[in-house]
């Protein structure tokens, strides 16, 4: 049986690899959409050996099919953002405390103690829904952050203006959390100069501004808020586990998380470091759902095993959707 402490405490690669593939045959075993998906594919589960032969699951499967590994029940479940008449992503949660210690062991790994930043959040898009697996983790930094200033902002702009500038300028360490329109909407309405906090963007428009590539959009955050880096959190409603950029939009992932790039036009081979291709993850405290997930982003991964985000398919562009018909 492979516990929480297993997965939370892997210190190397060996490790790492030695419990995926635990965790591959645990949820084949367990979870029958996955164990379907392996078999459409032929897969011999005996012989996979390596991460790269562990299938990974097409992340549309969470719009169409009940995607769990145990017959525990539902505690939660996390539900993506979409435009109306959108079909949405469930992630049926049945043991949330992983969920729990997967961000706060993450946020502790990339940021330390939670309770030396007041942590303030502008997410308006996600707070005005119901399933955002993203408040749900914004909450409980807040509480855990255990300083009366922390806290949501929705529109309340002006508010949050007078108290990031006064915070700031107590020498308060501050991690500002925003969607991307938002934090651009905020510094449409005022210039900072800020020397104690760090802007941390969640990504998307929400369709409410233009897209924008990486560079001009960090760009302009910065000289909106005066600061040399921004930071970046990469999750989604389908993970447990964030990784995070501290800058230049290169992604680390917490040590039970990694990524794979598969070859755009072959779903199951990879290519190699430096080149762009699609993004696979591996969740391990995914344990309960499926850790092996096929996203629709594209990217690249280096040396150190980190990576980057360059954007989505189209979805003209995916291949191999026949798999969707499991």
């Amino acid at each position: 049986m492979i516990t929480a402490t297993d997965i939370f405490t892997i210190s190397n690669q060996k490790q790492f690899e030695k419990i995926a593939l635990k965790v591959f045959r645990f949820q084949h075993e367990n979870n029958l959409v996955y164990r379907e998906f392996c078999d459409f594919l032929k897969v011999d589960v005996q012989k996979v050996k390596s991460l790269q032969q562990i299938p990974f699951l097409p992340i549309q499967f969470f719009k169409s099919h009940t995607v769990v590994s145990n017959n525990n029940p539902i505690e939660t479940t996390f539900t993506s953002s979409g435009t109306t008449g959108m079909i949405t992503s469930k992630h049926l949660v049945t043991d949330v405390t992983l969920y729990e210690e997967s961000y706060r062991k993450g946020f502790a790994e990339f940021y330390g103690n939670i309770e030396n930043y007041v942590i303030l959040a502008l997410l308006p898009s996600y707070l005005e829904r119901e399933g955002s697996s993203l408040i749900y983790m914004v909450e409980d930094l807040i509480q855990l952050s255990n300083h009366p200033e922390s806290g949501f902002y929705l529109h309340n702009h002006e508010d949050l203006i007078k108290k990031l500038i006064e915070l700031d300028q107590s020498g308060q360490n501050i991690i500002l959390i925003g969607v991307t329109y938002a934090l651009l909407d905020l510094i449409d309405k005022q210039k900072f100069e800020l020397q104690n906090t760090i802007i941390m963007e969640t990504g998307g428009m929400k369709g409410k501004r233009k897209e924008m590539i990486r560079e001009e959009l960090h760009k302009q955050l910065g000289d909106g808020f005066g600061v040399s880096s921004i930071h970046s959190e990469y999750g989604m409603t389908e993970l447990l586990s964030q990784a995070y950029s501290l800058g230049e939009g290169i992604f680390e992932c917490p040590s039970w998380m990694q990524i794979l790039i598969r070859d755009t036009e072959d779903a199951l081979t990879y290519i190699p470091q430096g080149k762009t291709g699609g993004i696979n993850v591996i969740d391990l405290a995914n344990i309960n759902s499926c850790s092996f997930i096929a996203t629709q982003d594209l990217g690249k991964k280096y040396p150190n095993n980190s990576f980057e985000v360059l954007g989505r398919f189209d979805n003209s562009d995916i291949r191999g959707c026949n798999l969707m018909i499991v």
